[in-house]
């Protein structure tokens, strides 16, 4: 489903990914783990077409990205591609329902549809009763549920979790890793976790290794 063949990216004189080959099948959940500067983060920032690769291809659901028009490639991003952070970037002026349904307005879905889709996943991630509540007014672990919803809202071919986890305290960060699989499991949903936490790395169908900007 995902397939990255040569990838590299410098930055000035650091060459952080020194040739990538990867492939990341439909329903896997996987984690890239490695100490800091290993070049994960630029992985899965490339991986997310948030940044482009410096050389190599990057196929996504049959789609060569890396060919696509900037307005093309914004387009499959929003349709295709969920993001998740360690911290996780709600607008605080609206409501939990009102965050999850951005990324679909910005895919064109009527507010009917978005806001039905909305509500569908609140309640799939036990959030029906914290929709109209504001980001201020949610727990830490609510506001990463909300931020998986809004990942999930357009449907998205894969989720890209960067430290999703890593804000979270112990209870909030094994509901967090448990609802990756349900979702998974219900929804076949592909996840990349670029993580430092090993018992996230432990859960997950495959690690990927990464040191000095290579793949172990």
């Amino acid at each position: 489903m995902i397939e990255l063949k040569g990838i590299t990216k410098s930055f000035g004189s650091l060459q952080v990914l020194k040739g990538i080959d990867l492939t990341i099948e439909k329903g896997e959940v996987v984690s890239i783990v490695g100490p800091s500067g290993a070049g994960k983060t630029t992985l899965l920032q490339i991986m997310g077409t948030l940044d482009k690769a410096d050389t190599g291809t990057l196929v996504i659901n049959g789609v060569e990205v890396n060919k696509l028009n900037e307005r093309k490639l914004s387009e499959f991003r929003n349709k295709h591609i969920g993001f998740v952070f360690q911290f996780h970037q709600l607008l605080p002026e609206f409501t939990a329902l009102e965050n999850v349904m951005i990324p679909a307005f910005i895919a064109g879905v009527s507010p009917k549809e978005a806001n039905k889709r909305a509500l569908e996943i609140l309640e799939l991630l036990g959030l029906s009763d914290r929709a109209t509540h504001k980001p201020n007014e949610l727990s830490g672990g609510e506001k990463q549920r909300v931020a998986v919803a809004r990942a999930l809202i357009n449907r998205p071919s894969v989720i890209f979790a960067d430290e999703p986890s890593g804000s979270l305290d112990t209870q909030n960060k094994e509901e967090l890793h448990n609802l990756f699989f349900e979702l998974r499991d219900k929804l076949q949903q592909t996840f990349v976790i670029v993580t430092h936490d090993e018992s996230l790395a432990q859960l997950t169908d495959r690690t990927i290794h990464m040191i000095d900007g290579v793949i172990k």
